[in-house]
């Protein structure tokens, strides 16, 4: 249940619409829902604005599938991520809604999709080999509720690409700037931009660039105001953080 979902089922109360006891046995239910091999948070929804969301890299198809359905017996949607073709295949084939992601490497099941939000988010990339990451955050924010611009392929080895976008960023609520390499793209953007930028090193790179250190303490040395870091690989932690900003933005504008 999300914050809005709970205000819905108050203001039904109040209209008549539905008795005391149905209202509580929403709110008292238990928040925990105990699989054995997973603790499934039921109330992260009413908390965050959003349900638990299932990391699939290192649990077995059947255990992703168990914790989705958990979760769809509350939630209205559910996000995977960090997933293999095997997972994917296992999830469309009990969840006739699942949607495979396959450069996210996430799926996506919307039991109905979230109104989008005023405001949008930029992803921008700064090459085809980082796309992978990039998908993961704007396919994160997308569920989210969120309208998400792409931006692709505007590195700094051809920074006259990124100027033909340079509208687009501007009228964003916040941008997400993903880059592997040395990682100065998101410098860049910020120096241009005047909303917050989200850093995202990837793992894209040559020897020296161990393995995306290199972009992860570039962007972490970044002269350009208002940039923040997350990990290494980590689009979905952008796209969840770029969510709030925006959900934020609109509350305020």
């Amino acid at each position: 249940m999300t914050p809005n979902e709970a205000i819905l089922l108050l203001e039904k109360f109040r209209a008549g619409g539905t008795s005391r006891e149905a209202v509580l046995r929403a709110f008292q239910a238990a928040p925990v829902a105990d699989l054995g091999f997973a603790a499934v948070d039921t109330h992260r929804s009413l908390r965050k604005g959003f349900p638990e969301v299932i990391f699939g890299a290192g649990k077995t198809p059947e255990q992703v599938v168990k914790i989705a359905a958990k979760l769809l017996e509350k939630e209205s949607r559910v996000l995977v991520t960090r997933i293999s073709p095997e997972h994917a295949r296992v999830l469309r084939a009990k969840f006739r809604r699942a949607v495979y992601h396959v450069a996210a490497r996430c799926v996506t099941i919307e039991k109905k999709p979230l109104a989008k939000r005023q405001g949008t988010i930029a992803v921008v990339c700064a090459g085809t080999s980082d796309l992978p990451v990039a998908e993961e955050a704007a396919v994160t924010a997308e569920i989210m509720g969120n309208a998400v611009e792409r931006v692709v392929d505007v590195g700094v080895a051809g920074l006259h690409r990124l100027f033909a976008k340079l509208d687009t960023l501007q009228k964003a609520n916040v941008v997400i700037v993903v880059a592997g390499m040395e990682g100065a793209l998101p410098s860049v953007v910020a120096g241009l931009v005047g909303r917050p930028v989200i850093a995202v090193p990837t793992s894209v790179g040559y020897g020296a660039s161990f393995g995306g250190l290199a972009a992860l303490l570039g962007m972490l040395n970044s002269c350009g105001s208002g940039v923040t870091v997350v990990n290494i690989d980590n689009g979905f932690g952008a796209g969840y953080a770029a969510s709030q900003i925006n959900t934020l933005a609109g509350k305020t504008s």
